[in-house]
């Protein structure tokens, strides 16, 4: 086994047990697809902390994979609307590509919903990339609405499966925009 290959798996052994802190909206899945999310020069990994002013444009999102027929549908979630001590709009829905080739990025997929960057207004916020495997090309529509979304039911209803790669980050508002002052 290459180098590189081994470094696909190892990262992807410790997303899987890192992404067990999304358990309230994921189920419990076993990676099989290599997932990157890079702001600027930055690769997203679980729990790894960014502020709004990093999230601000839409990530360079790189899938796996070996066989272009094979498509895949994205989602970017907050997993903390609007605060985490009470997620009343769990899930929001801040990006959605469908059609996604392996061994592409997302910007060969199609932008179902167009991505909004995070801002959130208190509390540190999970904001999860989950990666699904679609039964085929043009299967995948978008919602009605952002807030209130439903991974889980969203997986279900477009017979989806479990996720085959997720990443999450932390992002909590910036700092000097209110707040407790540290002393």
């Amino acid at each position: 086994m290459g180098q590189i290959t081994k470094a696909k798996k190892a990262d992807s052994t410790m997303r899987e047990r890192q992404t067990d802190r999304l358990g309230d909206v994921l189920d419990p899945f076993a990676g099989s697809t290599y997932l990157s999310v890079r702001y600027s020069n930055r690769e997203v990994s679980n729990g790894f902390e960014f502020r709004p002013s990093q999230v601000a444009n839409r990530p360079r999102v790189a899938v796996g994979g070996d066989d272009l027929r094979t498509f895949y549908t994205l989602v970017m979630v907050d997993v903390d609307a609007p605060t985490p001590s009470n997620p009343s709009l769990r899930e929001y829905l801040h990006w959605m590509v469908t059609d996604i080739p392996s061994t592409t990025d997302a910007s060969f997929g199609r932008d179902v919903v167009c991505y909004e960057s995070p801002q959130p207004i208190a509390g540190i916020h999970r904001i999860a990339f989950v990666l699904f495997r679609q039964m085929g090309r043009d299967t995948v529509y978008a919602p009605e609405w952002r807030q209130n979304f439903n991974t889980r039911e969203f997986a279900e209803n477009y017979n989806l499966g479990l996720p085959v790669a997720a990443v999450f980050l932390n992002c909590q508002r910036e700092r000097g925009s209110g707040g407790r002052r540290r002393l």
